[in-house]
């Protein structure tokens, strides 16, 4: 009898955790590196050529990125922050 119930519970333990995960899952994909944070950040304070458009800072940032992945990476950032900033 006293296996079953450590059993259970750690069956439900493990079943709690999961869910956990879950719920958590709807939170992921807007974490970025310390390389775009600080590169988007630095664009920010040092140009005003950023708006809420995310095709726009693509094209603002086509000749200063290395590569086409940081660049819609931190275009992505620049955007997100635009739009929070203008929101409040």
């Amino acid at each position: 009898m006293r296996y079953n119930n450590e059993k259970r519970k750690i069956f439900s333990q493990a079943y709690q955790m999961t869910c956990l995960k879950k719920s958590f899952a709807i939170y992921m994909g807007r974490i970025k590196s310390k390389l775009i944070k600080r590169t988007g950040k630095n664009l920010l304070t040092e140009a005003d050529k950023f708006s809420k458009d995310f095709d726009e800072n693509k094209r603002v940032l086509g000749s200063l990125m290395p590569s086409k992945k940081i660049r819609n990476q931190v275009a992505g950032y620049i955007t997100r922050k635009k739009k929070i900033v203008k929101n409040q």
